[in-house]
């Protein structure tokens, strides 16, 4: 490997690593706007996204350069074709945040959502495979990547549990519809930040191992089966 890669390549993931610095703040103040009503928090994470749109750009651009530049091979292709996928993947957890603040904003001042829904472990949940895929990134960690992809079924549940209540709350007649679309949709977006936090683990797999793994196994208990090699 030339040392002109080696500094490429390091830059590309300084790169990735501030991305996604920017998403996981994003997605905890819009957590913690919805949380406690905070309207002025919710506006900070509506304002500050066009900089993760921008750092998305950039990077893509970045990692391309370094594929016509260098055509990297082995570990080195298989790095920065991953890092364009979860580049995108993050990016797109960036505009979940953004539409968590924005029912934020909507739900400011009304009642707690604990009236009909558990949103804040589902966000706890669902940060906590944010986190994890991270780390699992910048530490190449497989195990920890798996144990990601295993959560996303907790959190599948906990979505399916909000409509199930939000149903019930319907049929009964409850005056609270908007309240209810409102909080219905911060939890598809809370399940979304979940699936994409599973691509990235899948991603880093992929990265150490050459190993694709979008599937899963159909038999209880099952995990993540390998869909082939590269």
């Amino acid at each position: 490997m030339s040392l002109h890669l080696v500094r490429d390549l390091d830059a590309l993931k300084q790169s990735l690593l501030e991305i996604c610095a920017l998403v996981e703040k994003s997605v905890v103040l819009a957590v913690r706007s919805l949380e406690t009503r905070d309207a002025v928090l919710a506006r900070q994470v509506i304002d500050e996204d066009d900089e993760i749109d921008s750092r998305e750009v950039r990077m893509e651009e970045e990692a391309l350069k370094l594929l016509a530049l260098y055509q990297p091979v082995a570990v080195d292709l298989r790095w920065i074709v991953a890092a364009i996928k979860i580049n995108s993947d993050l990016e797109r957890i960036g505009d979940l945040a953004v539409n968590i603040a924005q029912r934020a904003e909507r739900l400011t001042g009304t009642h707690p959502l604990r009236a009909y829904m558990d949103l804040e472990l589902m966000a706890d949940k669902a940060l906590s495979m944010l986190r994890g895929s991270l780390d699992a990134l910048f530490n190449m960690d497989t195990t920890l990547a798996r144990k990601v992809c295993d959560s996303d079924d907790e959190v599948d549940a906990l979505n399916r549990d909000n409509y199930d209540h939000v149903r019930q709350a319907l049929q009964s007649g409850t005056e609270d519809f908007d309240f209810l679309i409102q909080a219905l949709g911060v939890s598809r977006n809370l399940e979304r930040v979940a699936d994409h936090a599973t691509n990235i683990a899948q991603d880093v797999i992929y990265m150490t191992e050459g190993r694709i793994v979008r599937h899963r196994d159909p038999s209880p208990g099952g995990t993540a089966l390998d869909a082939g090699t590269a």
